[in-house]
């Protein structure tokens, strides 16, 4: 386990008792919330025993406070099958609700060829109005598939609840099985009612169950490659898998499937037949990467293609696991290709940046990976947080055998997944994984966020509205990172803004090529003189003083 790391003076905050922030963000919500709020506003540092301090997660926000929180809809819908472009995503439900039914993030595709489609730009919904609510829905599900059907000869056709769909009990499952049958196509079905989790991470794992149970597994053909992976948790945001994709390619190792940017249905369902599952967010996709494992044999590592040094890393861990010396070389070959420009950008950039400070509340693992990118400029990331994440995220996968599931986590559907009788194949022996794992090497595990951070650095699970502020007040950071709920609030304290849930501009930021494109935004932004001109000169310099007449 690494000790949280001490560098308190470095953050240039020392004149800041965590402690006292702390107390400010609860000074103003009742007693019997700021208790339980206490507990996920964790100060981040270390006693005689080097272990990072518990953290609450994953916990039912208050009601009242202003969270920057999806839905479960929105976590399976909006994340997860957003992403992939040839199967119809149909949300069963009013059309308020296909704010997520046209994808709202920036994922890219690029589709394979002429027969290849892209259905992300389309919305489909069916619209379910008041009579619906209250007749039933399903009639119109069946019509807006059979629609849907005629128009585009999709593939497959996934179906998404909202929750008034959940609440009049429309059953979406035997709709779907009805029509598999009579389309001949694959049709499915997730419950993803918006209120049936304590966040978008239920989403995730409804989604993680429901590619697994209808896709995964479909197509046995085993495609060409030498090293064969999967990565997971990757979206595609602003071309980031492109350019992953592109460094993998020079080493060698072939992609069979993202899940989900740049994916299509016949990758998912192929996605057995890779030899190692990589995992980039480790809160959306962990699931699924469990229950391959088991039921066809594929073992699964983290790894972080963010960050110069972590895309560096994570191709080394790759092909170490591999163990064949030419992909080890050409790993090698390919990094030191890449890196000279990239730390030449970096030297350049951190003439400028070094000493800055960020804030980074934002997805899964996001506020985790973007981290390496601020350091590798010299910024500091002062306070972090996500806004769905367990506390494995948070603490690493040590506390999992420790948590307790509460009636929340009891909503989602557990799957019972044992080894195919003959599919199954570990990829490689029992003595061979327990050497590998004796010289050092990590399959299934994560450190987590927070023993990667330095010490009194504040770590908030959830953050609202009124703390965002509060924190903006008395650190005055150089750059706050997070969605775009947040950004307009934030610009208006005269502080920049970077999105990265969805970067609403920029990208790709994945790999080393995505690297410089980071260091020269962030660049820009940090050093902007605009954000001195956010307040008015007559509120700054007040020429004019006057009180009112009942004064």
């Amino acid at each position: 386990m690494k000790a949280v790391k001490e560098e308190p003076n470095a953050l240039g905050i020392e004149t800041v008792d965590p402690d006292e922030v702390k107390q400010t963000l609860l000074a103003k919500v009742p007693t019997k919330v700021a208790r339980k709020r206490a507990k996920q506003i964790v100060i981040n540092k270390t006693g005689e025993d080097p272990e990072v301090p518990e953290i609450g997660a994953n916990t039912r926000t208050i009601p009242g406070i202003i969270t920057q929180r999806g839905c479960t809809y929105a976590g399976c819908k909006g994340v997860i099958l957003g992403p992939t472009r040839d199967i119809v995503n149909i949300t069963h439900g009013p059309i308020g609700c296909g704010f997520y039914s046209w994808l709202t993030r920036r994922n890219q595709t690029r589709p394979a060829g002429p027969d290849d489609y892209n259905f992300m730009t389309y919305c489909f919904s069916t619209d379910m109005q008041e009579s619906d609510i209250v007749f039933g829905g399903e009639k119109k599900l069946r019509t807006a598939i059979q629609e849907a059907y005629d128009l585009f000869k999709p593939k497959a056709i996934s179906i998404f609840s909202t929750c008034p769909v959940g609440l009049i009990g429309d059953d979406v499952h035997s709709v779907a099985r009805e029509m598999k049958e009579k389309l001949g196509i694959n049709v499915f079905a997730f419950s993803c009612e918006g209120y049936k989790g304590v966040s978008q991470s239920a989403g995730h794992h409804i989604a993680n169950n429901g590619i697994f149970t209808h896709v995964v597994g479909l197509d046995d053909a085993v495609k060409g490659g030498k090293y064969r992976i999967n990565l997971l948790g990757e979206y595609n945001i602003g071309g980031d898998a492109f350019e992953i994709d592109r460094i993998l390619e020079d080493c060698g190792i072939t992609v069979v499937s993202t899940f989900s940017g740049n994916s299509s249905y016949d990758e998912f369902a192929n996605a057995h037949t890779a030899d190692l599952n990589t995992i980039m967010c480790h809160r959306s996709i962990n699931y699924v990467a469990e229950m391959m494992e088991t039921k066809f044999g594929i073992p699964w590592i983290k790894i972080n293609f963010l960050g110069a040094k972590a895309c560096a890393k994570s191709l080394r861990k790759i092909a170490r696991y591999f163990e064949d010396a030419e992909l080890i070389e050409r790993v090698e070959e390919v990094i030191a290709r890449e890196l000279p420009e990239v730390e030449k950008v970096a030297e350049e950039v951190s003439r400028r940046c070094e000493g800055k400070r960020a804030m980074l509340f934002v997805g899964g693992s996001r506020a985790h990976h973007y981290q390496e990118l601020f350091a590798e400029i010299g910024m500091k990331t002062i306070c972090a947080g996500y806004e769905f994440a367990h506390r494995d995220d948070y603490e690493g996968r040590k506390v999992l055998p420790f948590l307790k599931v509460d009636a929340d986590s009891r909503n989602i559907e557990e799957l019972e997944v044992h080894a195919d009788p003959e599919r199954y194949r570990p990829r490689k022996t029992a003595e061979d994984m327990e050497r590998l794992q004796s010289e050092g090497f990590r399959f299934k595990d994560y450190d987590g966020m927070m023993p990667e951070m330095m010490k009194n650095t504040l770590v908030i699970d959830d953050i609202s509205q009124h703390e965002t502020e509060k924190l903006l007040e008395i650190y005055k950071p150089d750059v706050f990172c997070a969605g775009i709920k947040e950004k307009f609030a934030v610009q208006k304290s005269g502080i920049p803004m970077k999105q990265l849930h969805s970067y609403d501009s920029g990208g790709p930021y994945a790999g080393f090529r995505g690297a410089v494109n980071f260091y020269r935004e962030i660049d820009r932004m940090v050093n902007s003189k605009v954000w001195k001109y956010i307040k008015a000169p007559w509120q700054e310099s007040p020429e004019l003083t006057a009180r009112y007449a009942c004064d």
